[in-house]
């Protein structure tokens, strides 16, 4: 994972909302996902924190580098309410500067860790044929593919999985 000593991984808190929904934005752009149906024009992109600190089956954290205070990425969960015993991991976006450097896979770990803890039982995706990279690293965790549920709340995904956690 690169050197972790000088990052560290925290909640979501309102000082991080700005710099997150630009990453999110840019990390869209650059995938030509800056589309309706995407969490591109979703109302509370700029606001998350508000939205993950307001139920306790939300979470969301933040990887920040310490000297600086910089987020250079991001994982969240939520509950799925159209699977049992499920949560869905949501928003895993990464600054450019650190991909390729393991975090994905780190903070996919580190968010069905928090899952589990939780007493989830499953954790349920959406993605887009454009994010390879993406999709490569969640069949790589052992999340399989699925067909599309019929609550999808952002139309514009193309690609859903599921996986059993332990």
């Amino acid at each position: 994972m690169g050197n972790s000593e000088d990052k560290k991984i925290v909640k979501l808190i309102p000082a991080y909302d700005s710099a997150l929904a630009e990453l999110i934005r840019e990390n869209l752009k650059k995938s030509a996902l800056d589309i309706p149906g995407t969490v591109y024009y979703d109302d509370n992109l700029n606001h998350l924190s508000d939205y993950y600190l307001a139920d306790p089956q939300k979470r969301y954290y933040c990887i920040v580098l310490d000297e600086e205070d910089k987020l250079i990425g991001g994982i969240g969960l939520a509950e799925c309410e159209f699977f049992e015993n499920c949560c869905e991991l949501q928003k895993l976006y990464l600054a450019d500067s650190v991909k390729g450097s393991g975090f994905s896979y780190y903070l996919i770990a580190f968010i069905e860790h928090k899952a589990s803890e939780m007493g989830y039982k499953k954790i349920y995706l959406e993605t887009h044929d454009n994010l390879a990279a993406a999709i490569h690293v969640y069949e790589k965790c052992g999340y399989r593919e699925i067909d599309r549920p019929k609550s999808v709340v952002h139309s514009g995904m193309t690609r859903f999985y599921i996986k059993e956690l332990e």
